[in-house]
């Protein structure tokens, strides 16, 4: 069990919020995998503020999924204020402000990643929303922006000051990108520093990584992002693993049957065509590692309807079940 201010969570694992994946649908397949808390795509402050469609879009929720946190990014004080009362009143029961995307787009807007070259507008951001939001707060940060300027601890240290209600850390530079090996030892010092609960983030792939993070650096609980694109069984296998079970691999009928879960739901929600666009990416995730899926990933780049990509898919999976026969 996990608190994070009043918000109490069923267990210690979170799912990252990553742009294109994690809708609403995604969000619901790893919370019946056993996700406690479940985050939105990184939302645009401005763009809620405006009241612009499409941005309002992300905050579309159901009841199965809650708790729901939504993730903002943005540079304006005001703004982010307001965008944070726009998302409570839509349902959001947690408030997460991006100050770790290392995004060009992102970053040149002075929000994201950027912001933690500006310790100053950081607590004036987090003072205005504070001063509204009636859910938890939390603030994911990188290690820094660059290695020559570590400033993790004191990022955390400043953001703890504001009232905020826990911190995840990516122990990644923004300078790197998502390149290079995540130094989980930065999260055991900013653990240390702090007296909220500590979120680590980075690298955890394997449903053993999990377990290792958090004995590295006893962090409370542990965000994955990339480690469920195309696995997300790895929340329930920790969870299994955490019982004392050895849990095995999804078998090649598991994995088709969420696949075509994972296209319906995807399909109701956004139309056949963008659904067909979105799974195409996410097949080359759900079949990575699997006989002959070079072959089948070559098949289906040049797909653009949902008929064509569901009927390859069939028979690729097809093929596998006569294999194993």
């Amino acid at each position: 069990m996990l608190k994070i201010g009043d918000l109490q969570l069923a267990n210690w694992l979170i799912m990252a919020p990553m742009a294109g994946i994690t809708n609403l649908p995604f969000r619901m397949m790893v919370k019946k995998m056993g996700a406690a808390l479940v985050t939105t795509e990184m939302i645009s402050a401005k763009g809620l503020v405006l009241r612009q469609e499409r941005t309002l879009n992300y905050l579309k929720t159901c009841e199965e999924e809650k708790p729901l946190s939504v993730q903002l990014f943005g540079s304006d004080p005001a703004v982010l204020r307001d965008a944070a009362q726009i998302a409570i009143e839509e349902g959001a029961e947690m408030i997460d402000i991006n100050a770790g995307c290392p995004v060009k787009k992102v970053v040149k807007t002075g929000a994201g990643a950027a912001l933690l070259r500006e310790p100053r507008n950081i607590e004036k951001i987090l003072t205005a929303v504070r001063s509204v939001c009636t859910v938890p707060l939390t603030v994911k940060i990188r290690a820094g922006w660059r290695p020559e300027s570590p400033d993790s601890v004191s990022v955390a240290r400043l953001i703890e000051d504001c009232g905020v209600d826990a911190v995840t850390i990516h122990p990644r530079f923004a300078s790197q990108g998502y390149s290079g090996i995540a130094d989980w030892s930065l999260i055991g010092k900013v653990k240390d520093a702090l007296g909220i609960p500590v979120i680590g983030n980075g690298d955890v792939l394997q449903p053993s990584d999990g377990f290792r993070i958090r004995k590295q650096t006893r962090c409370d609980a542990v965000m994955i992002g990339r480690g469920a694109i195309g696995n997300p069984w790895i929340f329930k296998h920790i969870l299994l693993m955490e019982k004392g079970a050895d849990p095995s691999p999804p078998t090649v009928e598991e994995r088709k049957g969420l696949i075509m879960d994972h296209f319906e739901a995807l399909s109701a929600t956004v139309g056949k065509s963008k659904a067909a666009r979105i799974m195409r990416g996410l097949l080359l995730w759900y079949t990575k590692g699997l006989p002959f899926s070079s072959n089948f990933r070559g098949q289906i780049t040049s797909i653009k309807d949902m008929e064509s990509l569901v009927s390859t898919m069939h028979a690729y999976f097809s093929s596998l079940e006569e294999i194993q026969s």
